[in-house]
């Protein structure tokens, strides 16, 4: 291409000597090397473009085609680490399944019902209140004697996620019958008093009496102290409770550390589903004469819950009065 360039740029120069002017024949040859240049350009321009459609992302080259979604079976095991990591959270905070091992609760529970029981309420400070079934921890050896299960590997596996009570676990369920400050009397057959108030319990076993006529507990009267919880299983002539218990450490009371959680729902088996409310007989008048202290746990959640919206209307407030003279100006201009 140079030599061509050359070779019009000569033939021009002999035009000129005939009279032509010289100036017009050198934009021709500037031209001409303009041209030139502007081949090996392109040339490198092609080359530069072969480069990069080499390297699979020039012009006209498709893109990477959709990703191949996983297959169900790589994704299985992270579905289940994620259901396991739920249940252990579930269980650990919020809601647990507990096995009704004996006959003591009835018949408001019968010996193989699946209980779930309410582990959220606790963690906000919520105390045991008269009437609840609960869920707690052997306190001082209450279950002593009693045969331990020897569950299989399913078993562990199954109670470690929640989804089985823990054969390890000493717990017992019984019902509450009182809290902090209240005095709990048995005499004779009954009816048990609260704050000397005599409760009417429907959910006796039938044929039981309230209290039993006897000299190893059953006939009481004590003081509940703060922090403490005094239960008794709603079969009365089959329930080795607080009345029984008197002797340990903890002169037959649960301490409040020792809850697992009230519960709430009988699950298993289906037939038999259903809510465990607080009977009617822990509302009446004059049941409430306790301490102060336990007076002011029950009000504690409405009293956090003020705390909380009363800045929250503050700042709504303040917001809304610093908003009208601005809207007062604007209406002014206008």
């Amino acid at each position: 291409m140079g030599d061509v360039a050359v070779g019009a740029r000569s033939g021009h120069d002999g035009e000129e000597h005939r009279g032509g002017p010289v100036e017009a024949a050198v934009p021709a040859a500037d031209s001409a090397v303009t041209s030139g240049s502007d081949s090996g350009a392109t040339e490198g321009g092609r080359v530069e473009d072969e480069q990069i459609q080499g390297g699979g992302a020039g012009p006209g080259t498709p893109g990477p085609g959709p990703k191949k979604p996983r297959s169900f079976w790589k994704e299985l095991p992270i579905l289940i680490g994620i259901a396991l990591v739920l249940a252990l959270l579930i269980k650990t905070f919020l809601v647990q399944a507990f096995s009704i091992p004996s006959d003591s609760m009835q018949n408001t529970l019968q010996q193989g019902d699946r209980v779930l029981v309410d582990k959220l309420t606790p963690w906000f400070g919520s105390e045991p209140e008269r009437g609840e079934v609960v869920v707690f921890h052997d306190p001082d050896q209450w279950l002593a004697g009693e045969p331990t299960p020897d569950p299989n590997a399913l078993q562990t596996f199954l109670s470690w996620i929640g989804l089985m009570p823990s054969a390890e676990e000493k717990d017992l369920i019984k019902r509450v019958v009182g809290v902090g400050g209240d005095t709990v009397e048995c005499k004779g057959t009954g009816p048990l008093k609260v704050n000397g108030k005599a409760l009417n319990e429907p959910y006796v076993y039938p044929g039981n009496t309230p209290c039993t006529m006897d000299d190893q507990g059953g006939q009481f009267k004590v003081k509940v102290p703060k922090g403490k919880i005094w239960v008794m299983g709603d079969h009365r002539q089959n329930s080795r409770d607080s009345r029984y218990n008197q002797s340990d450490k903890n002169h037959g009371m649960v301490p409040v550390d020792e809850v697992v959680g009230r519960a709430i729902v009988k699950a298993w088996p289906i037939n038999r589903w259903g809510t465990l409310p607080v009977p009617d007989t822990f509302d009446q008048d004059g049941l409430n004469d306790q301490s102060s202290a336990a007076a002011t746990l029950t009000v504690a959640p409405q009293g956090l819950a003020l705390a909380g919206v009363v800045p929250v209307a503050l700042w709504r407030r303040r917001r809304l009065t610093l908003a009208e003279p601005v809207q007062r100006v604007e209406s002014a201009d206008r």
